[in-house]
């Protein structure tokens, strides 16, 4: 059983008055704002939403013919909330856009505080460079740019690269400690051979898809999850990144899922197949490439047409650190 956690008093002339002399002495009453301040449970800004991939991708091959990635310093889509229009943000802790890379271009090298994550989407022979370890970006790779790294990306074959960016903006935002600037000079060397990337920052898909194999054949489904694996930093063990987590999740062919809920907001996208998802009490219908939001406490189940596999990621380890990540299975 639930109880109110607070019912806001009544107000009368008397206490009008004296919230109006509170108000010029930049003071006010807890007890009229505290329901807001601390809910009973998560309010979440940001609202169940899906971004159809061949729609965007129109959109980002015409920004490509727009704009030039050393105009734009890095030519992305953000994928903006619909329930947070103008904040540039995909749930209150993450950012998430599109990223594009045509044939025969570059983008300058940079590094900011902000760590940021890489689900490759399309990619034949496009590249990314991190404090000058190079290596080549496949459809399904996870790319790690961990904070204040320089960084940038290439596209020496002949089709266009595009990969999904996850950012902890907000979180450096809101602590206010964001900083970032360009590499003395427009790109970084290569200092080391590229089989050291795949070691410190690329975890590739055709690895990650056997593991999930592997615990399907051994392991019971998970009523909710399917198969589920987390990305662990092979340094430490721990999350991929300090305030980023990421998960690759297998639905077999028919699959239909339990509905749970957690506090992290988590963002996927279909890394192969095709479901059906009811978040929140909204169903969403995706295919290969799409991304979708769930926000924080919003109940999901995941409904597999065919075999699926869903890539997410998501402020886990923040919450984690702090004692106050929660879920549950309902």
């Amino acid at each position: 059983m639930t109880t109110t956690f607070h019912v806001k008093p009544e107000t009368s002339a008397e206490r009008r008055e004296y919230y109006q002399r509170l108000e010029q002495k930049h003071a006010a009453p807890l007890w009229e704002v505290l329901g807001d301040l601390i809910p009973a449970q998560p309010r979440p800004t940001a609202s169940p939403a899906l971004w159809r991939y061949q729609d965007m991708r129109a959109l980002l091959l015409e920004a490509g013919r727009l704009i030039t990635p050393q105009e734009a310093e890095r030519r992305v889509l953000v994928l903006e909330n619909p329930s947070m229009r103008g904040t540039s943000l995909i749930t209150q802790s993450v950012y998430a856009g599109l990223q594009l890379v045509d044939p025969g271009e570059t983008t300058p090298t940079h590094r900011h505080v902000t760590s940021a994550i890489r689900f490759v989407i399309e990619s034949e022979k496009g590249y990314t460079a991190v404090d000058g370890v190079r290596t080549t970006m496949h459809p399904g790779d996870l790319v790690l740019t961990p904070s204040w790294t320089y960084h940038d990306h290439g596209n020496p074959g002949d089709s266009p690269v595009i990969w999904l960016d996850g950012l902890d903006v907000p979180i450096v935002n809101m602590l206010g400690t964001s900083f970032a600037e360009s590499y003395p000079g427009e790109f970084q060397p290569v200092k080391k051979p590229e089989g050291n990337a795949e070691v410190l920052f690329n975890f590739s898909y055709a690895s990650s898809r056997e593991t999930l194999d592997r615990l399907y054949r051994n392991g019971p489904l998970h009523e909710c999850h399917g198969i589920k694996m987390q990305y662990a930093n092979p340094a430490s063990g721990g999350y991929p990144m300090p305030t980023i987590g990421a998960f690759l999740q297998l639905l077999p062919s028919g699959f239909r899922g339990g509905a749970y809920r957690s506090t992290d907001a988590a963002v996927c996208c279909v890394a192969e197949g095709s479901g059906r998802s009811n978040i929140g009490g909204v169903e969403f219908d995706w295919g290969k490439s799409d991304v979708f939001v769930v926000p924080s406490w919003c109940p999901v189940s995941h409904h597999s047409q065919e075999e699926a596999v869903l890539f997410s990621f998501s402020d886990r380890p923040v919450q984690k650190a702090l004692g106050l990540w929660r879920e549950h299975e309902d």
